[in-house]
């Protein structure tokens, strides 16, 4: 069963809503937290799916991406160390925190087919919001120029993570 909920609070924490007044975007403190707290939430699922799934192909995706999303969060903490700034949490990273553990929650008692079939739902809907915020909040609101690049250049990889999303999607059985 899918969590409209944790689908609601993710498409809201990253497109903003609950941070920041209209017309005000994030800051790079803010920015950089959004990003610790979006990958942590995937990183986390990712290991969920890698110890329940029985898929080869849903096993393959959740370990690419806690391979992946580790690797951006490590490259985002090691430009922030290198920029001297201290990520800054927000009621956006809060609620992706939140709505992480809540996706857990969800997934922890679901089995096989079922368990699969949520947890890729989920990361569908979970990288189209991350793109989204990365266009519409996070790249035009990052006034680091470096912070900038490394949101730009990790945007290909969440696109080709939803496309992978999307193909096992559409290979996988459907549920009742």
């Amino acid at each position: 069963m899918k969590s409209a909920r944790w689908f609601l609070l993710t498409a809201l924490a990253l497109a903003g809503a609950p941070a920041w007044s209209q017309g005000s975007g994030p800051t790079d403190p803010q920015i950089a937290a959004i990003v610790v707290a979006a990958n942590q939430a995937d990183i986390d699922a990712g290991k969920l799916a890698e110890s329940k799934t029985q898929s080869k192909d849903v096993k393959a995706f959740a370990q690419q991406m806690v391979t992946d999303h580790t690797g951006v969060n490590k490259a985002a903490v090691d430009l922030v160390h290198k920029l001297g700034v201290k990520p800054e949490t927000n009621p956006t990273s809060d609620s992706l925190k939140q709505g992480g553990d809540a996706n857990i929650a969800n997934l922890k008692p679901l089995q096989g087919v079922k368990f699969d079939r949520a947890y890729i739902d989920h990361e569908v809907t979970y990288h189209q919001n991350v793109i989204d915020a990365l266009d519409k909040t996070l790249i035009p609101s990052a006034q680091n120029a470096e912070l900038k690049a490394l949101l730009v250049k990790v945007r290909p990889a969440f696109v080709a993570h939803l496309e992978h999303a999307k193909m096992v999607q559409a290979s996988l059985p459907q549920t009742q």
